[in-house]
C-alpha cells in the first residue's frame, strides 16, 4: 500500500527518515517497475546548515522543498549523480529525506542494465547516486508526486525494530560545521546494501 500524504506531512523529519527504513521505493518507466527496500536515509531540516534550504533560503534548485510533503526533490550532485529526496512537512516548511541506499527487490535485471557492469554486485543500489541510476531517476523526476504511479513509496508490512537501526552523522556535509555531527543518518544494522 502506498504511503499517504499524512505520512509525508509529519512535522518531525528525523522521525520520518527513521520510519522510511523498511519501506519500498519503486519507479514505473514505460511499464517497467524497478525498486527495493529502503535501508539508508538522511534527514535534512531548514533549521540546520546541512540543508539546501538552511535559514529558509529558497532558490530555483530547492524550491520544491517548500512545497507540501509527498513530492520528490531531485538534484544533481558533483555534476554527475542525481540524488533522490522525499519532501516532508507542510507547505512553507522545507524539510526533506535523502534516500541513500536500497536493497533490490523488483526489476533487478533492468537495474543492472541501467547501471552497467559492476565489480561488486552490492554496488547496484548501495549509494544515493547508484540507486537513482538503477531506478531510472533523473532531474525530470524533481517535483513529482509520490502519490501517483511513476514513483512511489509503499509500506511492505516490514517494521524495522529500534535495535536494528543505527543512527550516525550524515555523509559529505563537512561544510555544515557542528550540524554535520547530528546523528541524522539512519541505516539498517548489518544490511549489505548500506553505502560504504
Amino acid at each position: 500500500m502506498k504511503l499517504n500524504e499524512d505520512f509525508y506531512q509529519g512535522k518531525d523529519v528525523v522521525k520520518i527518515a527513521r520510519n522510511l527504513l523498511g519501506k519500498g521505493l519503486f519507479t514505473n518507466l514505460d511499464g517497467v517497475v524497478t525498486g527495493g527496500i529502503i535501508v539508508e536515509t538522511e534527514a535534512y531540516s531548514w533549521k540546520e546548515r546541512g540543508s539546501h534550504a538552511y535559514g529558509a533560503r529558497k532558490t530555483n534548485r530547492n524550491a520544491v522543498m517548500f512545497e507540501k510533503g509527498s513530492l520528490t526533490y531531485v538534484y544533481l550532485c558533483y555534476g554527475i549523480h542525481y540524488l533522490f529526496n522525499v519532501v516532508t512537512n507542510v507547505t512553507g516548511t522545507a524539510d526533506a529525506v535523502l534516500i541513500r541506499a536500497l536493497e533490490p527487490l523488483t526489476g533487478v535485471e533492468e537495474m543492472k542494465l541501467r547501471r552497467g557492469r559492476l565489480a561488486n554486485p552490492y554496488h547496484l543500489t548501495s549509494g544515493p547516486g547508484k540507486l537513482s541510476r538503477a531506478l531510472g531517476i533523473d532531474r525530470s523526476f524533481n517535483g513529482k508526486s509520490l502519490l501517483e504511479d511513476e514513483v512511489w513509496i509503499e509500506d511492505l508490512g516490514k517494521k524495522i525494530a529500534k535495535k536494528d537501526i543505527e543512527a550516525s552523522p550524515r555523509i559529505g556535509i563537512d561544510y555544515a560545521g557542528e550540524d554535520a555531527q547530528l546523528p541524522w543518518r539512519f541505516t539498517v544494522k548489518g544490511n549489505r546494501w548500506v553505502s560504504r
